[in-house]
């Protein structure tokens, strides 16, 4: 693992209870809604919806889409939009009251994606706020859950395929692999170049995109991996590791370099490095149902789009008439 081996404390603004119930993430913190912010995500404007309840204080970012209209504060690198909580005590209350306080100024909220364990909380503190609420299936999220089982252990229960692959290719050493624990403006440059040449959709938004990377190495968590082939970069990968658990944000390779398989190879080290070294005991692949995720990952489990309507606001009544109107058609489930 390339870099210099200091990694500075996570930033003081982020209480270590300002977390939504389960794992943490890097979509848990401020300093990630503020960059959306800063990149053009939100929308008509920010809106910081808080509520509070006996001590615990709930915040959940959101942006403006139109008149009376509010969505989660995310984009296509979000894996979650959830509340954050600080403070003991009920977390229902303090939701109840966040939602029951954005009635006065909305009348739709939108949110996606709300994580499978987020989204019954979020649905009925929504309805004791008063709120109609939609909640649907939406997505897709693939992750490891490690329990008790090593990096061996879970090697061993990858399909023969994977391993077979990863065995054979490794063995003729064509690709080499290099591993980074800081941000590396010469690396980054090279997932760009490789990004730019896969069969990837044009990036989003590389701005925001190295901003959040180098702002994860300045908190010790970046974690990135390059492959090369006879010295020309054909593979890399972007994670990020906190909390015991490693999220995989961006991976691409080179389509003419696929026999050598830099990409299957790449990840086979990464994970090793983060299971081994970091020590996590959970591996995030965001959002999607790739099929090739299945082989790396033993849990999978929807992602929700909760559409929530204030019955006191008349502009509200046409849009929920037309979402529990497909429902009660069978057109949703």
């Amino acid at each position: 693992m390339q870099g210099n081996g200091e990694h500075p404390a996570n930033d003081s603004k982020v209480a270590a209870d300002a977390r939504a119930a389960g794992f943490a993430s890097p979509f848990d913190r401020g300093e990630w809604f503020d960059l959306l912010e800063t990149h053009g995500f939100a929308g008509a404007g920010r809106i910081d919806a808080r509520g509070t309840s006996d001590g615990v204080s709930a915040w959940l970012p959101l942006r403006r889409e139109g008149p009376g209209r509010f969505a989660g504060l995310t984009n296509w690198y979000s894996f979650s939009i959830r509340p954050l909580f600080s403070g003991s005590g009920d977390r229902a209350a303090a939701l109840a009251d966040l939602f029951g306080k954005l009635r006065e100024q909305a009348a739709r909220l939108s949110l996606y994606p709300v994580p499978d364990a987020d989204r019954a909380a979020i649905a009925d503190a929504l309805r004791t706020a008063g709120w109609w609420v939609k909640a649907l299936p939406a997505g897709d999220r693939h992750w490891l859950d490690l329990s008790d089982m090593d990096h061996d252990g879970w090697w061993d229960s990858r399909p023969g395929a994977l391993k077979n692959t990863v065995k054979r290719k490794a063995k003729k050493g064509v690709v080499d692999i290099a591993l980074f624990d800081v941000f590396d403006a010469d690396a980054w440059a090279a997932y760009e170049q490789i990004y730019a040449a896969s069969w990837k959709p044009e990036e989003g938004d590389p701005a925001l995109l190295r901003a959040f990377a180098e702002a994860e190495s300045a908190r010790g968590a970046f974690r990135m991996g390059l492959a090369r082939i006879a010295g020309e970069p054909v593979a890399a990968q972007y994670w990020t590791v906190e909390d015991g658990s490693a999220f995989i944000h961006k991976l691409a390779h080179v389509e003419d370099s696929l026999k050598a398989s830099p990409g299957t190879l790449l990840s086979a080290a990464l994970f090793r490095h983060v299971i081994e070294v970091d020590g996590v005991r959970r591996v995030d692949f965001g959002t999607g149902n790739d099929a090739y995720k299945r082989d790396w990952m033993n849990r999978h489990e929807p992602l929700w789009r909760i559409e929530a309507f204030n019955p006191s606001r008349i502009a509200a009544w046409g849009p929920a008439l037309k979402a529990f109107g497909r429902s009660m058609l069978g057109k949703d489930t």
